[in-house]
């Protein structure tokens, strides 16, 4: 199966503002995300995150037929309003997420609502009767805030307590479970930490980006190296290891933190579930 070429940013925008310019019940276009981000850098794999501002939503909604005629039949699509098992804010508007068969992806919002100007980074593509307000758009909007006394603290506490279950799931032989804790629960407070962490070395003004995709750029090599090593396979001697490396890199910048906050980092709680996590490991290899 040959590929096809993958179509240039110019080709996209144009069909998407030429769709909008021929439809009268479009009143203007917006793009946000990455592509309108100029702090991000540029590949070819950015998703187009598109929003059609219309008066009326009902002849969009669910129109599937509208889309294959505009934009042609999608590779795959999913429609989140459609989705019962998630289901979406409920708040009217209508999405496509769409991949086509030259790899381009265009995440498509139908939405009717005024919009809201929050300081995003966006572009107006089109604005066909001065639809939009002045925007106040700056490069501030997804960096790192510093955190308060409160949000530090709980931050630890989060993540020091759910390694018990972590530790017990291990020990059970429950991997899912295990899995599950460390990298839905605890991993969480990890990656704040870390984010917190490069904010406070950059004087908070850079963004560690979506789920931390930027770790890289910002931590020194030995901090990401030990970043990558919180990761494990299922086993669970590996296992045992990742959380004996999140566990250091918790630390080391849950102290750093704390620091540049003018508080005490709480020693006691980390002791004691290092002593608790021992516990279940010295009953895990005594097996």
């Amino acid at each position: 199966m040959k590929i096809k070429a993958m179509r240039s940013e110019k080709e996209v925008l144009d069909l998407i503002v030429d769709i909008a310019k021929n439809d009268e019940a479009i009143l203007a276009v917006l793009m946000s995300g990455s592509r309108a981000n100029p702090d991000i850098p540029k590949d070819k794999y950015q998703d187009f995150d598109i929003t059609y501002f219309v008066k009326d939503i009902k002849p969009f909604y669910d129109n599937t037929e509208w889309i294959k005629k505009h934009f042609g039949e999608p590779l795959i699509m999913q429609m989140p309003e459609k989705i019962d098992l998630i289901p979406p804010m409920g708040d009217g508007h209508f999405t496509w997420l769409m991949i086509f068969d030259d790899g381009i992806r265009i995440d498509l919002s139908v939405e009717f609502e005024p919009y809201i100007d929050d300081g995003e980074p966006v572009k107006i593509l089109l604005d066909k009767s001065s639809f939009f307000p002045k925007l106040k758009i700056n490069d501030k909007h997804w960096h790192i805030k510093k955190p308060g006394a409160k949000h530090y603290y709980d931050c630890c506490n989060e993540f020091w307590w759910c390694l018990n279950n972590v530790a017990k799931g291990i020990i059970r032989d429950e991997l899912p479970y295990a899995m599950n804790m460390y990298n839905c629960v605890v991993r969480p407070m990890l990656d704040k930490m870390v984010e917190w962490y490069i904010g406070m070395n950059y004087d908070y003004s850079v963004s560690a980006g979506k789920d931390g995709k930027y770790f890289k750029k910002y931590l020194s090599f030995a901090l990401y190296d030990k970043y990558m090593k919180t990761y494990s396979d299922s086993d669970y001697n590996n296992f045992w290891n990742s959380i004996s490396n999140a566990c250091d890199l918790f630390r080391f910048t849950a102290e750093g933190v704390a620091q540049n906050l003018n508080i005490a980092y709480n020693k006691n709680e980390e002791e004691a579930m290092i002593k608790y996590l021992n516990m279940i490991k010295e009953d895990f290899y005594g097996k």
